[in-house]
């Protein structure tokens, strides 16, 4: 009497494979190969489930036969696609927070096995750990010196959280990689995508008033200060800092009275670069206003006795672009010390801190006040959208809501 065996379909590929079974399945790679790829389990039915499942896959496309880790998937995507496409500050941003951030804490996952949950328990943690303590950065710089340390190298935790901000921008950078790693076809979805991030809520600038505005730049005035025609360019013209600090004297006309902005100054790493402004949309030629042409003339004329002064030791003259806004010896200005520069002229000046980004949104306010109107304050500001214009247009000063409300009361009675 012959004995009748009834197998699952597929399970014919299913054999017995060391303490268990193993089960392959032809499949294409993304190269275009017909090769087979092996499951294994310690029982037939986990196998046979397994081989379903890549079955299922292999009908639906291609299928890659190596997996990689999110780490070895991030520092790829860092090579191929970031750096030749995005700009040097953006990669070093990404690059930043890839290192400090996401391979710490998601790196060793296989970025296919990669979950929601495993997402949301690594963002929901993030709030409560101290980044000094977990990047060691104190502990860094007590190597150097111990002189140096001088919180969570000596046991006493300085709280270093990552804010709201940071945590959604560390989201971002994994949702745009596990994007490009679905048209790798290497996940069927982005987990970065369905996970929440915690709410921001936005800082509310007040922006200088015409008087404190006026003061700033008459205490900068007074003092000669170097950076006074640059501070008149943010408040003025509205230029962002990398823009002032990048603008050329080939970019000028002071006989016509118009700049032309196209460049800007970043320090990425340990290196400042001029390079092309962000966007098409921030290239512009502007007219200058009287004050802006009368402080870059004195500008030009101080340079000129800095350049005769040091003679052979300034390096700012035919190597490279010549700055307008340069140090004693002709070298460019850093933007980390233009924003301390700020600062201390705040100080000076006696008027509320406000950061070098917070004074062009006063000169967009100040506009404002003037009833100028939305598209002209939008080719002044060099907005890419027309919405970031009206929100700021929305938010007028306080002076020009109380006249507007007596107004419309007057009009009632």
């Amino acid at each position: 009497m012959t004995r009748s065996r009834t197998r699952s379909n597929g399970e014919g590929s299913i054999y017995p494979y060391r303490n268990g079974f193993a089960a392959y399945v032809w499949i294409t790679t993304p190269a275009g190969r017909r090769q087979r790829k092996y499951v294994y389990g310690k029982t037939r039915p986990a196998v046979h489930a397994k081989w379903l499942e890549l079955s299922q896959l292999a009908a639906r496309g291609p299928v890659v036969t190596s997996v990689p880790t999110v780490e070895q998937y991030l520092t790829r995507w860092l090579k191929e696609t970031v750096e030749p496409n995005l700009a040097p500050l953006t990669h070093s941003t990404y690059e930043s927070h890839i290192r400090n951030y996401i391979v710490p804490g998601i790196g060793h996952h296989r970025i296919d096995r990669l979950r929601v949950s495993d997402v949301q328990r690594w963002l929901n943690a993030l709030p409560s750990q101290c980044q000094c303590c977990a990047q060691g950065k104190d502990a860094k710089r007590a190597l150097k010196d111990q002189k140096l340390a001088r919180c969570c190298a000596i046991g006493s935790c300085c709280q270093s959280y990552p804010s709201p901000r940071s945590i959604k921008d560390l989201r971002t950078v994994l949702r745009s990689a596990l994007s490009s790693a679905m048209s790798e076809e290497l996940v069927e979805k982005n987990v970065a995508a369905l996970v929440k991030s915690p709410k921001q809520r936005k800082r509310k600038v007040v922006p200088w008033t015409s008087e404190e505005a006026r003061r700033f730049l008459e205490s900068a005035r007074s003092d000669d200060d170097p950076l006074y025609a640059a501070y008149v360019l943010v408040l003025v013209l509205g230029m962002r800092k990398g823009e002032v600090l990048g603008l050329t004297w080939d970019a000028l006309d002071l006989e016509v009275q118009e700049l032309v902005i196209d460049h800007q100054l970043q320090r990425v790493g340990g290196s400042l670069l001029h390079r092309e402004t962000k966007t098409e949309a921030s290239d512009a030629s502007l007219p200058m206003p009287r004050i802006a042409v009368t402080a870059l003339t004195l500008r030009k004329e101080t340079q000129e006795v800095h350049r005769r002064e040091t003679g052979e030791a300034w390096r700012g003259l035919d190597k490279g672009p010549h700055f307008v806004f340069t140090g004693r010896y002709g070298l460019p200005v850093d933007p980390r010390g233009f924003n301390r520069k700020f600062t201390a002229r705040c100080v000076s000046a006696g008027v509320r801190h406000q950061t070098v980004h917070d004074a062009r949104r006063t000169c967009a306010t100040l506009l404002v006040d003037l009833d100028v109107h939305p598209r002209v304050i939008m080719r002044i500001l060099r907005h890419a959208d027309i919405s970031v214009t009206m929100e700021i247009y929305a938010k007028a000063s306080s002076a020009a809501t109380t006249e507007a409300l007596r107004r419309l009361g007057d009009s009632l009675e």
